[in-house]
């Protein structure tokens, strides 16, 4: 496959792109069917294929979808480029593919259970590739995650890991991946992964298989995708929420659920919270914040719009501690330090019966991962509520659209000022029932 590099003029039977579109508002498999309504057919008339061609950033822009780009990057922390390989599906693939490794030994085998497959007639070419991009996405996820460039030693026959750490390992990782892709992905991507532990079982390269019987945890198979392919996932609503919230008695239980609900974080990045990772007082200008040297794509830092209170309780107790690591949910028993992602789900069933949510919610028992959605939606409905009112001034400037006013006439620090200002009345809110 190759990315488009000929000129890049509009193509003139396709020169209007739909004034509706509205692409700060849809959810990534919106984003997949306008690709295939609208930009897919003005690439055939351009002469592309857009199953095997990705467009490039200028031949987007000079054609009208400068809004996808734009809606990617802003709103759903993705380059087109990663939309084009993890949600269409289209993955650009060549001889020399980055596993997201430098451990030779992890790179050997990796290679080496695809050549065993190849060998025997198991896998064609394309479908060697379609293996290298599902493995490669999974190797790359738990390098992060865990830190570590070596997922074998854990799972090694004279390992000194014990066997649920390697397991705990593993589902962190495909945690971080569940949260981004749809079941019918993770299916598939699990498939791989597994075959992969389970030749090495074989093979007597490793003594155990951390993610067999993962689909039974995760329940991939059961689970449906909508229309276009995303996840269906509910969430929680603000009423689950302030519950919760209410229901927390200690330190501990408050901060769970701020760190899940009001930050948005994962189940595995709750467990490992550090003091040195809160930024509790920064500068005027700035809110607080929570840095990731190491997130899914790369450093960054999750706004602390509410629940500062909070934290810097929880901070303040821990200090107290005769001997305190610096973790927020310490653990003196785990190598780690810090409790695991399965104390994390437990303490949540706990806290969800105890503040009588229901059983399930749209069919789903609830969980951790719900809170993080709760997040999403709650950023969603900002960011619509922004778009509502700057319509007004969109129409003072004879515009059409208020996403243009808000793109192209308000500067990147007031549209942050708005977000934080319009997120921060929506959290109060479900936390306390009365915006601050």
């Amino acid at each position: 496959m190759t990315t488009t590099d000929g000129p890049t003029e509009p193509v003139e039977q396709h020169d209007q792109v739909p004034d509706e579109i509205r692409w700060t508002l849809l959810d990534r498999g919106e984003l997949v069917d306008v690709y295939w309504e609208h930009v897919a057919p003005a690439m055939r008339e351009y002469g592309l294929d857009p199953d095997t061609e990705r467009p490039t950033h200028e031949w987007l822009s000079a054609n009208g979808f400068r809004g996808l780009i734009y809606a990617l990057r802003e709103h759903h922390d993705r380059t087109f480029g990663e939309f084009w390989a993890e949600d269409l599906d289209l993955t650009e693939r060549d001889a020399g593919f980055d596993w997201g490794t430098s451990h030779d030994q992890t790179v050997e085998l990796l290679e080496a259970y695809i050549d065993s497959r190849a060998e025997r007639g198991d896998l064609s070419q394309s479908s060697a590739n379609t293996f290298r991009y599902r493995l490669g996405r999974y190797v790359q996820t738990y390098c992060s995650v865990n830190d570590t460039e070596d997922l074998l030693t854990p799972v090694a026959r004279d390992s000194d890991v014990p066997a649920y750490e390697a397991t705990d390992a593993a589902w962190e990782a495909f945690d971080t991946l569940d949260a981004e892709l749809a079941p019918r992905t993770m299916r598939r991507l699990h498939e791989a992964v597994d075959d992969w532990y389970a030749h090495l079982v074989r093979r007597k390269r490793a003594a155990v298989n951390p993610v067999s019987g993962l689909d039974d945890e995760y329940r991939w198979s059961r689970r449906s995708d909508n229309a276009s392919g995303d996840r269906v996932n509910p969430a929680l609503d603000a009423s689950h929420v302030r519950a919760l919230y209410e229901h927390a008695q200690t330190s501990t239980e408050r901060l769970l659920v701020v760190a899940l609900c009001a930050w948005g974080l994962r189940s595995g990045e709750v467990a490992a919270l550090h003091r040195s990772q809160l930024v509790l007082d920064p500068p005027e200008t700035e809110v607080p914040y929570v840095a990731f040297e190491e997130r899914k794509n790369g450093p960054g830092q999750v706004s602390i719009l509410y629940g500062r209170e909070v934290a810097s309780d929880r901070v303040a107790e821990l200090s107290e501690r005769d001997r305190w690591n610096g973790y927020l949910f310490p653990s003196d028993r785990a190598g780690s330090g810090h409790r695991t992602r399965q104390t994390i789900l437990s303490w949540f069933d706990t806290l969800a019966d105890q503040a009588g949510l229901p059983e399930t919610i749209e069919g789903k028992k609830p969980i951790p991962q719900m809170g993080r959605r709760f997040w999403y939606d709650a950023y969603s409905a900002t960011q619509e509520a922004i778009l509502s009112d700057v319509s007004d001034i969109a129409a003072e400037q004879g515009s059409a659209s208020a996403e243009v006013v808000l793109q192209d006439y308000l500067s990147p620090t007031r549209r942050r000022h708005l977000r934080r200002q319009y997120m921060r009345e929506r959290l109060s809110d479900a936390f306390e029932g009365d915006p601050a």
